[in-house]
């Protein structure tokens, strides 16, 4: 046992914050500047301030009692939020094993985008298109809408790259897929689908999959059901390993942001 459990504290602190600090300045810089990479970054900045001035603060906050109870009022607070993480990724965890079952038959198929690069999908949107595939040569009748408008300086719709990817890769015919090009949201993926969907007589009261992946599935289900979805029947694509964790961290806040905004 070390002599001093501040140092341990501090060194954890230290490691935890500078983590996620590294993590979100390099969403950041890739563009995804939203609650999901501001909050945790700030969260990491206190982190790390608290680990290398921890004695210097501890000083500083005992000189007041307000200062004092304050101080430890946020701690207090931040051990509760770490609880409610914790019940989210419980919850989530759940929600992923229920979207393994067997699909019944569905109306609709409707694949959420989730970037490109270099008109190829990333890792993530390739897995749920991975994901889809497979639904969609089991249920022929099915309609089939990709998602996802056009990136700044993209040539092509996300929607778009999606079928591409579909049909090289699966032999998915085009002109079986629907391409729903002007979103830049979850909310608008699945808003502008409806347009697709009345077009082709599909009533948003009947059974439509929608596919996403497995961290996503929670608050997208709840924006379906906000927009009157009645049956959103959800399928989880995995995430990549690389991103699986930081996905999930980044998805709390997401979804608290989604609530905090009336997204549902």
């Amino acid at each position: 046992m070390p002599k001093n459990p501040t140092i341990v504290v501090r060194v954890v602190l230290t490691i935890i914050g500078s983590v996620m600090i590294v993590d979100c300045l390099v969403l950041m810089v890739l563009g995804k500047i939203n609650f999901g990479s501001v909050v945790p970054f700030l969260v990491g900045m206190v982190f790390v301030i608290h680990g290398i001035f921890w004695h210097d603060i501890g000083k500083f906050v005992h000189q007041s009692r307000w200062l004092s109870l304050m101080w430890y009022a946020l701690w207090t607070m931040f051990f509760i939020w770490l609880i409610s993480f914790g019940v989210f990724i419980y919850i989530l965890q759940q929600q992923i094993k229920l979207s393994a079952k067997p699909m019944p038959e569905v109306a609709a198929i409707i694949v959420l985008g989730s970037g490109t690069v270099a008109g190829k999908p990333t890792p993530t949107l390739a897995k749920r298109l991975d994901t889809a595939a497979p639904l969609i040569d089991s249920q022929k009748s099915a309609l089939v809408i990709t998602s996802g408008g056009m990136g700044f300086g993209q040539t092509r719709s996300e929607a778009h790259i999606m079928a591409t990817y579909l049909y090289d890769s699966y032999d998915i015919p085009l002109k079986h897929i629907f391409q729903e090009s002007q979103s830049t949201s979850t909310a608008e993926n699945l808003i502008y689908s409806q347009e697709i969907l009345a077009a082709k007589g599909i009533s948003i009261a009947a059974p439509i999959a929608i596919v996403t992946s497995d961290f996503h599935i929670i608050r997208a289900a709840n924006i379906a059901r906000h927009q009157g979805y009645q049956q959103p029947i959800m399928l989880a694509s995995p995430t990549p390993l690389s991103i699986r964790y930081n996905a999930w961290f980044r998805e709390y806040f997401a979804f608290v942001s989604g609530w905090l905004f009336g997204e549902y």
